[in-house]
């Protein structure tokens, strides 16, 4: 009996001894309730392959284009100017050798181009400079019609001009007018029009400043400056914003070689807006108007009046008949205020009067001989310019 349980315990070391070392060395050969049989090992779940992510939006203004660009149009215009004569020598002999020269002056006709924009129906709003002078004025849409267009009034203060295309030239697409109040340095901006005669063309950049003025332009400056590409033929097109309203016209631009230098100057829609319906309205654009002679006060003058600050201007003249000389004003009184409106320099004092309108009284508060004095005056009608 002995001798059978001593057999039996090294048989069970003997299997316990293989069996570890086959799962160690093996383990797919042991099977749990496999008889023996190797293992198979179950198949994992294959995680699911990633959708691919959607491409990142591209940066376009595609649409504000669509939207703005139909209502910009090309501004032809030709004018006849007369070139003089050259003068005859005296000399026969040299008349004889040189030819026949003709002794009448002749008539050259001179053609230019701009841009233009469709701001209400059978209306274009454009630059005064593009029309100034002008015997015939041909527009083309961007649709490829084409017509001739007469001008219904101008404003050369602001340098724009209202076209108006004929009746039967059948409809036409109408820019949207947005507002310049809301617009910020830094705000992306288009130009459209048609530089150099190239066709329609749309150039990108961003507000580079607002309210510019003092640049000799016009006489009212309050430009929208822009690094949108502006080159001759731009003028009287569209100035858009990313949603394709129409922000400004293009007006004018910096530059010593006729090119674009990255500065270029637009009128605010606001004040073409206010523009445009008066003309459309009475032919013209009437604007108060004082009859004086501003003058900004340099510290040197501020020093000489005894003055603690340089807002203000100083009267350097007044016509006598004039709206200020009937006023009582002279020359050397600091205004002060318009109807309690601060006076801070001539370019905001001459805004403020031509907005103003005639035949209203305002109270001008001027310093003169170091007093404060309120003189009534009644606003007259700015003379026009002679176009």
């Amino acid at each position: 009996m002995r001798r059978l349980w001593l057999i039996f315990a090294q048989a069970v070391t003997v299997s316990l001894a293989i069996l570890f070392v086959v799962s160690a060395l093996r383990p797919d050969w042991v099977a749990l309730g496999g008889r023996g049989a190797p293992a198979v090992p179950e198949a994992e779940p294959r995680a699911a392959a990633p959708e691919p992510a959607p491409p990142a939006p591209l940066l376009s203004f595609a649409n504000a284009v669509a939207r703005a660009a139909p209502a910009v149009v090309n501004v032809y215009t030709a004018k006849h100017v007369d070139v003089p004569s050259i003068p005859q020598p005296n000399d026969p002999v040299l008349r004889g050798l040189m030819g026949q020269l003709p002794n009448a002056s002749r008539r050259h006709e001179s053609t230019s181009l701009g841009s233009g924009v469709i701001v209400r129906a059978g209306y274009v709003l454009t630059n005064y400079h593009v029309v100034e002078a002008a015997d015939a004025i041909e527009v083309a849409l961007a649709d490829g019609r084409e017509t001739a267009a007469q001008v219904v009034g101008a404003d050369p203060d602001t340098d724009l001009a209202v076209l108006k295309l004929p009746a039967q030239f059948g409809e036409t697409p109408v820019a949207t007018l947005g507002a310049d109040t809301g617009l910020k340095v830094g705000d992306v901006v288009l130009a459209i029009g048609n530089p150099f005669g190239v066709g329609q063309t749309t150039t990108q950049g961003i507000i580079s400043a607002l309210g510019r003025n003092r640049l000799g332009l016009n006489s009212y400056e309050n430009f929208i400056q822009t690094d949108a590409a502006i080159n001759p033929g731009n003028s009287g097109g569209a100035l858009i914003d990313a949603a394709g309203n129409v922000v400004g016209i293009n007006t004018a631009i910096y530059s010593q070689s006729g090119g674009s230098l990255g500065i270029g100057f637009a009128v605010p829609i606001d004040t073409a807006r206010a523009v445009m319906d008066e003309i459309i309205r009475t032919g013209q654009v009437k604007r108060g108007w004082l009859g004086v002679e501003p003058q900004d006060l340099t510290p040197e003058l501020a020093r000489a009046f005894r003055l603690s600050s340089n807002s203000g201007v100083i009267i350097a003249g007044v016509m006598r008949d004039g709206p200020a000389g009937r006023g009582g004003l002279k020359v050397g009184d600091i205004v002060r205020s318009l109807d309690g409106n601060e006076v801070q320099n001539t370019t905001s004092m001459l805004a403020m009067i031509a907005l103003l309108p005639p035949n209203q009284e305002v109270v001008v508060t001027v310093l003169r001989n170091n007093r404060l004095m309120n003189l009534k005056v009644k606003i007259g009608v700015r003379p026009q310019r002679p176009k």
